[in-house]
């Protein structure tokens, strides 16, 4: 007889990233994939629905839901996106909640703890940005809260800590075959991920002017011969106001927002890209069950 092969049982699951706004979800996920899938931004709920990014580790497989930041809904996209993170929670096989040490909301934190029945894996992200003595009496107080599995010390941003948090992870699913090609690094149409670079840059490009009341939807997408792409882009604002501060004095902010998301679309997809951004205004689009279904979620 000839020996069996030693091959590792391939692994696979779901892990879901939930927190508050600007607690570092996305960048966390862009480094356990080990590429950039999801975007990234100081603003609150930069990231609407669930965004998977996924990373494999050895013989594991980890699909990694980017969730909305958990925060009081207020209008029906709010309730939508914080449902979102809820319902991925419930799917997957481990969740993990990442926390920002220079800002932590306890009492949220530990509503979440309690509401988590699976139990969660505690990231204490951004201790690059906190004193040690400080960052003790954080992880001491979440220690008591109830349904911790771990609880990982991280700096998404600086990749530290990230290896022990994806190897805890790994032991965290379940044996069984991978769901994606070894090559794919997420599940986002390329159509909504062009997008979703175009209002990154937004949300870089307007600082603090940006009205949160903003989407970005790609209308149209021509492939030509030689390799390169044209995309036309609707950037839509809620008000007429916003639509001037969208396109700032004679056109320059919407050009500048342009020139920068084209050259990260190049960059990323390695070719060629025209890239036609305009403004247009849908009053209270939030509102809207068709802006659900762009986003993809609540339905």
């Amino acid at each position: 007889m000839f020996p069996e092969k030693n091959l590792k049982m391939e692994k696979c699951g779901f892990i879901a990233i939930l927190g508050a706004p600007n607690a570092g979800k996305s960048t966390l996920v862009n480094q356990l994939v080990g590429q950039k899938v999801s975007i990234v931004s100081p603003k609150v709920q930069t990231t609407r629905s669930r965004i998977m990014g996924i990373a494999i580790k050895d013989s594991c497989q980890l699909i990694l839901v980017d969730t909305p930041g958990i925060f009081t809904p207020k209008k029906m996209l709010d309730h939508a996106m914080v449902k979102e993170a809820f319902d991925a929670s419930a799917d997957s096989d481990a969740n993990v909640l990442v926390i920002d040490v220079t800002k932590p909301n306890l009492p949220l934190a530990q509503q979440l703890c309690e509401q988590q029945k699976k139990g969660l894996i505690i990231c204490l992200n951004k201790i690059d940005l906190i004193d040690k003595d400080k960052l003790l009496q954080i992880a001491t107080a979440i220690n008591a809260f109830q349904n911790i599995k771990a609880i990982f010390m991280i700096s998404a941003l600086h990749n530290d800590g990230i290896s022990d948090l994806a190897n805890h992870l790994c032991a965290e699913v379940p044996e069984g075959p991978w769901l994606y090609p070894e090559d794919q690094i997420t599940n986002i149409p390329v159509r909504s991920w062009a997008a979703e670079v175009t209002r990154e840059q937004i949300f870089l490009t307007l600082h603090q002017e940006i009205p949160y009341s903003i989407f970005v939807e790609s209308e149209s997408w021509e492939e030509f011969d030689n390799g390169s792409v044209k995309i036309s882009q609707a950037v839509v604002v809620s008000r007429d106001n916003h639509k001037g501060i969208v396109l700032g004095k004679g056109g320059q902010t919407l050009k500048k927002i342009g020139q920068t998301a084209r050259t990260e679309l190049e960059s990323q997809l390695e070719r060629r890209v025209h890239l036609k951004l305009f403004v247009k205004v849908e009053e209270d689009w939030q509102e809207k069950s068709w802006a659900l279904r762009a986003f993809g979620i609540g339905v």
